[in-house]
This record gives structure tokens, C-alpha cells and sequence, in this order.
């Protein structure tokens, strides 16, 4: 018995076929590729017996699905028809009527005529969809807030991008998600939840991108609300935040969230209290959930608050005296090379983008084939300046000399001390002399690198 297969594939929707997956032994396998030219030879050759071994005509034609054999129901069953003239089996493996186990009944006609007619129709609306993400143009849906739709493009919304900039802008300097949203609402009476406004910074369409359910990104298709220096800085800050405990990254005092006690290890929060019969404030850190100051445990055993303002102090007289030390015993990659090595890809996918209309003005390829390679090309430049963006912007060793200068820390305000603080440290443990005294204490520091 000769068998032959046959199968069709959209280069827009379809993965490459695997010729290995009919499980029945084929002697040849006709596939097409948006076009269905060899199914036209598949039914020359069954008619006349001509390019198969031996010269042994063709009896039995593997499908995986009916739909594949036309745009159309009609289309579908015209094939069917021929092949039913010519004698020839036809067997779709992935249908369950038809087959040897389901042979097919009269009524199981309209039930199949009808499944074929969805499946051409569900395939024909993601094909409009893939044309609109080839052509980069925006998926179907109400535009993003800060935007409006053009007619091929977002275009900005005079009325609305100011407030989603302001809203970036205020995370980028204090690195909380929840005060940029407090903040939305005090300013502009704007009400976001939490969760939108993470959306809101992690969005590719406000970097000026496309991305579409199938997880491709395509860049630069219209005006960026943030620029890519803020992106790379908001996934930075964003991924950083996650480190914290919760609440931590909105918190005023620098220190919050990354104190932990050396003998109980809990963390310690940052209270505050009032000197007797004075306006002036004292500032002292103590552990949340320390085991020993539990009501059955003895209160002497507990770990006690040690004032807020020494822990300070010295945490910069550390950073500055090991923050060197800690880099130079570093094997740090070559960040540069790393760097121009992904820059000199994206130039030459970019200049390869900038030919793709000289060649298709020349002949050399189609209007088709020319859109889907920019298309290719748009998708794997924005994976490189992902890449790219994630990368460290500075040299570690370069900025560890201008961190480790006392007064550079305090100058700054609480919350510019915060944002270097969380760049640099993961944790600060307090060491105490003994389990029961609290006479004297030393820091370490665990840096994030």
C-alpha cells in the first residue's frame, strides 16, 4: 500500500511541521506553505502515478485535519470528492469521526461540516490578527490609558500621557509603588489600584512597543511615554523592591526593611517615641517577632531596640570601609564587551531592516516576504535591548570609589539614602556581644553582589 501525507502551514500561525508525527509510514510528503500548490501536485500525481517509487499509484492520503484541504467547506468537499473518484483513501488522524475505529455516519455529516466551517473561521480571524502583528500595527482593543488610536498607531493623549509620566517619574525617584499611586490620586484625583499601576510600569506600549497574546514584542512602533533609560531604571527598581518585605519600599526611614536582628533574626521595624515632657523625637529599631519576648519567656532574655541613629551611623562608616574592600575581591564580567557585543547585533539587525525595501524594490523579495522578515527582525531587537536594558549601567568598581566617601551619604535626603542603601545592601544584621547583653552591638553587612 502507497501512502502519501499531506499538509498544510500558515507561516503566520503555524509552527514547521514534523514529518515524523504521522505515525503510519509515508512514502512521500506534500507540504505547503500559504499556499496550497502541493496539494494541486498531489492530485496530479495521484491522477497520473507519476513521482512515486515504482511508478505505484497512490492509495491512501494522511491528513491531520479536513479543514486543511481548502479555505471553504465547498473547497473541502470538492477535494474530497476527487479523491473519492480517483479511489484513494483519505484519513485525517487528528479528526475522531472517519477513521477505522469512528467510521463515518450520515449523521455525523452536518456535525463535521460544521466543525470544519469553525475552524476555518477561527483560523481566518487569527489571521487578521497576524497580519496586524506583521504590519506592527495595534492589536484590537480600547488603547492604553495615555493614548488614543490612530489609523495605524497609538497616538499620545494630550489629556492623559502627562499623568502617566508624572506617575513614572515619582517612582523613579522614590521607589514606592504604592506612594506613586497615593500620589496619582492626590494630585490628580486619579484612583488606580496597586496592581494597575504595576501594569502601568512594566506596559511595553508606554516604551513605545507592541506586544500581542503570543508573547512577541515589537519596538518602536509609536511615541514612548518612557524612555528606555526610565524603563531599564523602573525594572531595575521593581525587581529590587521585590527583595523587601512587604510595605517596606513606601517606608521613610532608610533603614526599613533591611535591619535584622543577629541573635533572633527578625527583622527589625523602625518606631519612634517622644522624650519625656519634650517635642523632640527618638528613633529606635526593635525586632517585630523576636521568640523570647513572647508573654511566657522571660523579658530579660529578650532582644532589646538599639537607637536608630547609631545603626545609621555606623551602616555608612561600614559601607564606606567595606564596600571597596567587598569589590575588588569580585571576578566582575566584562560588562563593556557584554555591552557592545549586544549593541554591534541590534546595528546589524537594523541595517538589515533598512535593506529589506531596496530588496523588495529590486525583485529579490516579495511585498509578503519582505513584511514577515521586518517583522522577525522588529521581534529580535526588542529581545537584545531587553537584554541590554537589563544589564548594570555603570561599573560596580567605578562607583564603589564615589559610594565609600562618608559625606557623600549624608548629604543625601532619607529617601535618596534609601534608594542607595537598597542598590547596595541586602541585609544588615546586628550583632550583640552576648545572648543577654545588650551593652554592645556591631553591624554586618551583607552586600547584594
Amino acid at each position: 500500500m502507497t501512502t502519501v501525507a499531506y499538509c498544510y502551514r500558515d507561516p503566520l500561525l503555524d509552527p514547521p511541521p514534523d514529518v515524523a508525527a504521522w505515525g503510519w509510514e509515508v512514502s512521500r510528503v506534500y507540504c505547503d506553505l500559504g499556499d496550497r500548490h502541493q496539494l494541486q501536485q498531489l492530485l496530479q500525481d495521484c491522477r497520473h502515478g507519476q513521482d512515486l517509487p515504482d511508478a505505484v499509484g497512490v492509495e491512501a492520503v494522511l491528513v491531520r485535519r479536513l479543514d486543511e484541504l481548502g479555505e471553504t467547506v465547498a473547497e473541502v468537499s470538492d477535494r474530497l470528492e476527487e479523491f473519492e473518484s480517483l479511489g484513494i483513501s483519505l484519513m485525517a488522524i487528528d479528526e475522531t469521526v472517519g477513521t477505522a475505529e469512528h467510521p463515518l455516519k450520515r449523521s455525523d455529516l452536518l456535525a463535521l461540516a460544521n466543525s470544519i466551517q469553525k475552524r476555518q473561521n477561527t483560523r481566518r480571524i487569527r489571521q487578521g490578527h497576524a497580519r496586524n502583528r506583521v504590519n506592527a500595527l495595534p492589536p484590537p482593543g480600547k488603547a492604553p490609558y495615555g493614548y488614543r488610536r490612530g489609523k495605524d498607531r497609538y497616538a499620545l493623549d494630550r489629556s492623559t500621557a502627562p499623568v502617566v509620566k508624572d506617575f513614572v517619574e515619582y517612582f523613579l525617584l522614590y521607589g514606592s509603588l504604592r506612594g506613586s499611586v497615593r500620589y496619582l490620586e492626590r494630585k490628580y484625583n486619579k484612583k488606580i489600584s496597586v496592581s494597575t499601576g504595576k501594569r502601568w510600569l512594566t506596559n511595553p506600549v508606554y516604551r513605545g512597543d507592541l506586544a500581542y497574546r503570543n508573547g512577541v514584542v515589537v519596538s518602536d512602533t509609536h511615541l514612548p511615554i518612557v524612555s528606555r533609560d526610565e524603563a531599564a531604571q523602573v525594572d531595575r527598581l521593581l525587581r529590587r523592591n521585590r527583595r523587601l518585605p512587604p510595605r517596606t519600599a513606601s517606608a521613610p526611614r532608610s533603614l526599613a526593611g533591611l535591619v535584622v536582628c543577629g541573635v533572633c533574626q527578625s527583622v527589625m521595624k523602625v518606631s519612634r517615641t517622644t522624650y519625656r515632657r519634650k517635642k523632640r523625637e527618638y528613633l529606635y529599631l526593635r525586632p517585630v517577632a523576636c521568640p523570647q519576648a513572647k508573654p511566657e519567656a522571660s523579658c530579660q532574655g529578650a532582644c532589646r531596640a538599639v537607637p536608630y541613629q547609631a545603626v545609621l551611623d555606623l551602616t555608612i562608616e561600614r559601607i564606606c570601609k567595606d564596600l571597596p574592600q567587598a569589590v575588588a575581591k569580585l571576578t566582575l564580567p566584562d560588562l563593556d564587551g557584554i555591552k557592545g557585543g549586544i549593541r554591534q547585533q541590534i546595528s546589524e539587525k537594523e541595517e538589515i531592516l533598512t535593506q529589506l525595501p531596496d530588496l523588495e524594490t529590486a525583485g529579490v523579495l516579495d511585498e509578503e516576504t519582505a513584511t514577515l522578515r521586518a517583522y522577525n527582525l522588529r521581534s529580535e531587537l526588542s529581545i537584545l535591548r531587553e537584554k541590554l536594558a537589563q544589564l548594570p549601567p555603570v561599573n560596580l568598581q567605578a562607583i564603589a570609589q564615589t559610594v565609600s566617601i562618608q559625606q557623600f551619604w549624608l548629604d543625601l535626603s532619607e529617601s535618596e539614602r534609601r534608594f542607595y542603601f537598597r542598590e547596595f545592601i541586602h541585609q544588615i544584621q546586628i550583632v550583640r556581644a552576648s545572648d543577654d547583653s545588650d551593652a554592645e552591638w556591631s553591624l554586618t553587612l551583607d552586600f547584594i553582589f
